[in-house]
């Protein structure tokens, strides 16, 4: 199964645990294909090293080398305009160009959205326990 994980649920899966976390795991076991864009894994990179430099847990910042190597980088095609938060757009891209089912987020501006062309958005809770099997 293809997904793309918002920034926010990476966040909240390297630093805090929970189903976030469930997920981030299945994707290094290879049990689920996340997809992204380079401008995805700078984000994910830049914001994981802004939360390291808040002393937010002792982590080094390879925590993602594992994550991202299990992750699909895909170049993105589609150009979209329609979430509230024009920073989110590149999310519904990846999904979109990846042929993802779902986005795992808890961003309000995409969760409001709940489908675009057929993906899913959907919280990481609720994947958990929909979509993803132990």
């Amino acid at each position: 199964m293809r997904i793309v994980i918002d920034t926010n649920v990476l966040i909240s899966g390297v630093f805090f645990g929970g189903f976030p976390r469930k997920i981030l795991s299945s994707v290094v076991s290879r049990k689920l294909t996340a997809c992204a864009t380079a401008k995805i894994v700078n984000e994910y990179e830049e914001i994981v090293q802004e939360m390291i430099d808040r002393k937010q847990g002792h982590i080094n910042s390879n925590i993602l080398t594992p994550l991202i190597k299990a992750m699909e980088i895909i170049e993105p095609i589609t150009h979209v305009e329609i979430c509230r938060d024009p920073d989110d757009n590149k999310f519904l891209e990846c999904a979109k160009d990846s042929h993802a089912l779902y986005i795992v987020s808890g961003d309000k501006d995409l969760l409001v959205i709940g489908e675009y062309e057929n993906i899913q958005i959907v919280t990481a809770k609720d994947f958990c326990e929909n979509y993803l099997s132990d």
